[in-house]
């Protein structure tokens, strides 16, 4: 199984309703997998947060952005192959 990411894009972002120094946002995901010889892509809408207060743009762009790779980190490693483990 195969699982690569193929865009990541910040669509909106703007600071959290209630909680003060938190910005929230959306990172759209154009994904492709592979998984028994049948080939699929799609997207996803992540939501983001990050608690860096006033920044300037790039920095929340950055942080926002790091937000959604942790995810898709996390996402990948439930959908990769498990290693292989050695019989004692």
């Amino acid at each position: 199984m195969s699982f690569e990411v193929l865009a990541c894009q910040l669509m909106h972002f703007g600071p959290h309703a209630t909680i003060s120094g938190r910005i929230t946002g959306v990172v759209r995901v154009r994904i492709r997998e592979q998984f028994q010889g049948n080939v699929t892509e799609y997207g996803l809408d992540l939501p983001v947060r990050a608690d860096c207060g006033k920044v300037p743009h790039e920095k929340v762009r950055t942080a926002l952005l790091t937000h959604a790779a942790h995810q898709l980190n996390k996402l990948k490693a439930r959908h990769s192959d498990p290693l292989p483990v050695a019989a004692e």
